[in-house]
């Protein structure tokens, strides 16, 4: 478990309390079976950005406080316990990828409106349905041209940062920018966005493009870590609850050899996780290991929590008045993004030469 700061335990804490008080899971069903819009509610992203977590990894000359990855994970481990609906995680990563770009003009013009929440971005990079880190798309004379299919947040960006086939480019939606939203099963915003004739902005080479995706992935692994800690907790107490053959779910030794399996799991997951978020602070060398490792871990354990969430809450467990099969829902949505377990456990081993 990472060593927290003062202001770390203050940005945590603080996070905790409104997801719980003002994004509550009922929160996000509401903003479900509305449907429609941007796949988030304005006012609670309106209030993020005022909160200033949109600019954590913003330089403080861009007015962003440059916390740091391991401030941002905390913030979205939070967000992540009650699925709270909001375009944080892309717009934060996006907003890196500017930071750590060549264009002084992409800079200046939008990490103070990303940092403020005035503006949304996200990372259109994946051109299939599987994270291959392989792009068709090309940029000729200042143009981009291709499609990306599974861009999440999509549906409300103001700007795009798109892997092409030599680099990393920023893209503000308008003209050469088509967006059509697609249905998925955890209900959030993804979107497929073709680019035809795009005007974009160079951020830099493949190195980059490969970078960002990995503080992509260490984001959302937080974002898991936090679903799977709820979806724990929930399935303790109801274990605590729920009377079966005139006992309480909680003393059949069986149920808690499950429990506590989830738990030692879960424990290492919050070392692995915030062992990849600390790398990007450190500007570790080996953040590319970290992240591969954080998020295969993360895959698999929350894939065991939300099945498990599903399968001990028994029937009732299938039913949408319960809050599992959201978990389980959105589990199955995370675990494709930016390399599922497989993905990661075979990156880990090429780049440790086997």
């Amino acid at each position: 478990m990472a060593a927290l700061n003062e202001e770390q335990v203050m940005l945590r804490d603080m996070a905790r309390e409104w997801a719980d008080n003002e994004s509550p899971v009922a929160a996000f069903r509401k903003l479900r079976d509305a449907g429609g819009g941007k796949g988030f509610d304005p006012e609670a992203w309106s209030a993020i950005g005022g909160m200033g977590w949109a600019g954590i990894v913003i330089p403080e000359e861009y007015g962003g406080s440059a916390f740091g990855y391991l401030s941002l994970g905390l913030v979205l481990e939070q967000l992540g316990r009650n699925l709270a609906a909001t375009p944080l995680a892309s717009t934060a990563v996006a907003a890196s990828a500017i930071v750590m770009g060549s264009s002084d003009k992409a800079k200046s013009e939008w990490l103070p409106k990303l940092a403020s929440g005035e503006a949304i971005a996200t990372l259109a990079i994946d051109e299939g349905p599987s994270h291959d880190m392989k792009f068709a798309a090309t940029v000729s004379g200042g143009k981009l041209n291709g499609v990306k299919k599974f861009v999440a947040e999509g549906d409300g960006a103001d700007a795009f940062v798109v892997a092409a086939t030599d680099g990393l480019y920023l893209v503000p939606k308008g003209e050469g920018v088509a967006v059509a939203a697609r249905r998925m099963a955890d209900s959030r915003s993804h979107a497929e966005v073709t680019f035809r004739d795009a005007p974009a902005e160079k951020l830099g080479d493949n190195a980059l493009t490969q970078a960002v995706a990995d503080r992509a992935a260490a984001v959302t692994a937080a974002e898991m870590l936090g679903m799977a800690e709820s979806a724990f907790g929930q399935t303790l107490d109801y274990l605590k609850q729920r009377v079966q053959f005139g006992q309480v779910l909680s003393t059949f030794q069986a149920l808690q050899h499950r429990m506590a399996k989830m738990l030692t799991e879960l424990e290492l997951m919050r070392s692995a996780v915030e062992g990849a978020l600390e790398a990007i602070d450190a500007g570790r060398s080996d953040v590319d290991q970290a992240v591969s490792l954080a998020k295969a871990v993360a895959n698999d354990t929350l894939r065991l929590v939300s099945r498990e969430t599903v399968q001990l809450h028994g029937g009732v467990g299938m039913t949408d008045e319960f809050d599992a099969g959201l978990y389980l829902k959105r589990a199955a949505v995370l675990e494709t993004m930016w390399g599922n377990a497989s993905w990661h456990r075979d990156r880990f081993g090429r780049l440790n030469g086997y």
